[in-house]
C-alpha cells in the first residue's frame, strides 16, 4: 500500500501566497488618494473597454488589480449585495466597511479552501461628508483587510510606488495636484504616462447622492498638461 503524499499547511499556504503574488504583479499598478473634495483613483490601463475602476453604490467605489476576470467577478458580487441591503433596509445602511467584510469572507474562504486562490487586490473606498469619514479599505489575495488613511497602493509595485508617491502627496491637495501626484508615481523615473495610458476616477464630496465620476482622456489630458 503506498502511503499519500503529504505536504505540511504552512507550506501549501505558502505556496499559495506566492502563486497569488506572482499573478497580481504581472499586472499593472493602482493608485488611490485622498484630496480637498473626495477620493481619486489612478489606475495604469491602456484599455478604454476594461475597468478596473467602477461604481459599487452611492459613494462606494470599487477598484481591483490581478486577474480581471476574478475581480469582475468580486465587482458584480458588491454591487448586489449593496442593493440587496440598500432596498432591504435604506441606503444610508450601506457602506463600505461591510462591503470589506463580505469581500473579506469569500477571498478568505476560496484562499484557504481552494485549490487556486484569486489572484486580485481590491480596493473598496468610501467618500464621507467631511475628510474624517473617507475609507479606504485595502484587501489582499487571502482576505486580508487594511484599513488605510490618506492613501493605499495596490499591485506588485506597491512598495516603489508609495515611496514615489509619499514624495509628492500632502495632505489637502487640490484635484490637479493628485492627479499628477498619482500619475508621477505609477510612472516612475524612467518613463511618462500619457491620459490614454490611464484609467482614472473619483468620489466627489461635494455630490448630493452619486459621488462616483469618471474622468474622460481629453479632461484627464488638461489636467496633466
Amino acid at each position: 500500500m503506498t502511503m499519500p503524499f503529504y505536504v505540511s499547511p504552512e507550506q501549501v499556504m505558502k505556496d499559495r501566497a506566492d502563486y497569488a503574488r506572482k499573478g497580481i504583479a504581472r499586472g499593472r499598478s493602482l493608485v488611490a488618494a485622498t484630496y480637498d473634495d473626495g477620493i481619486l483613483i489612478c489606475a495604469e490601463n491602456p484599455s478604454r473597454r476594461l475597468r478596473k475602476i467602477s461604481e459599487i453604490y452611492d459613494r462606494i467605489a470599487f477598484a481591483a488589480v490581478g486577474k480581471y476576470n476574478e475581480f469582475d467577478q468580486l465587482r458584480i458580487a458588491g454591487i448586489r449585495a449593496a442593493d440587496l441591503k440598500g432596498y432591504a433596509y435604506s441606503r444610508e445602511d450601506v457602506d463600505a466597511r461591510s462591503l470589506a467584510n463580505n469581500y473579506a469572507q469569500i477571498l478568505g474562504q476560496i484562499f484557504t479552501h481552494e485549490m487556486k486562490p484569486m489572484e486580485v487586490e481590491i480596493l473598496v473606498a468610501e467618500v464621507g461628508t467631511i475628510p474624517e469619514q473617507d475609507r479606504l479599505f485595502h484587501l489582499l489575495y487571502d482576505g486580508t483587510v487594511v484599513d488605510e488613511s490618506r492613501f493605499t497602493v495596490l499591485g506588485g509595485e506597491a512598495e516603489a510606488i508609495a515611496e514615489r508617491l509619499r514624495e509628492h502627496y500632502a495632505d489637502g491637495l487640490d484635484q490637479q495636484s493628485v492627479i499628477r501626484a498619482s500619475t508621477v508615481a505609477l510612472a516612475g523615473p524612467d518613463r511618462t504616462l500619457g491620459a490614454g495610458e490611464l484609467e482614472v476616477a473619483m468620489l466627489s464630496r461635494s455630490e448630493e447622492r452619486r459621488a462616483f465620476r469618471r474622468l474622460d482622456e481629453e479632461t484627464l489630458t488638461r489636467l496633466l498638461a
